[in-house]
């Protein structure tokens, strides 16, 4: 006999196994009452702890709302953003760029 054909007789012994395996697996569901699937998440709350849920959420709300504060946002600075001294730097640095390039493209040109 040859490597392959008893890798083949094993392949095939093992799908018989577990073809009884899931056969005596449902018979004992089927006495039981019980599968033994593992369950999916998508069952549904009840109303109670939808509400227990919906409650602590809005607790959480109002803790973060009472420690910022809802006024707070006017009052403090801008986050990020430039300064106007940054900008202008920028904005000369992109015009020299342009003059450059304006320069070298009217070179090509002519």
């Amino acid at each position: 006999m040859d490597i392959a054909t008893v890798v083949r007789q094993l392949r095939n012994e093992r799908d018989r196994a577990a073809k009884e395996v899931h056969r005596l697996d449902a018979a004992l569901a089927a006495l039981n009452g019980t599968s033994n699937v593992k369950r999916t998440r998508g069952g549904r709350l009840s109303a109670a702890a939808r509400a227990r849920i919906a409650a602590a959420q809005r607790a959480r709300w109002a803790k973060v709302r009472a420690t910022k504060g809802s006024d707070n946002r006017a009052n403090s600075a801008p986050k990020g953003g430039l300064s106007a001294a940054a900008r202008a730097r920028i904005a000369k640095a992109q015009r020299l760029r342009w003059a450059k390039w304006k320069k070298s493209a009217h070179k090509l040109a002519a």
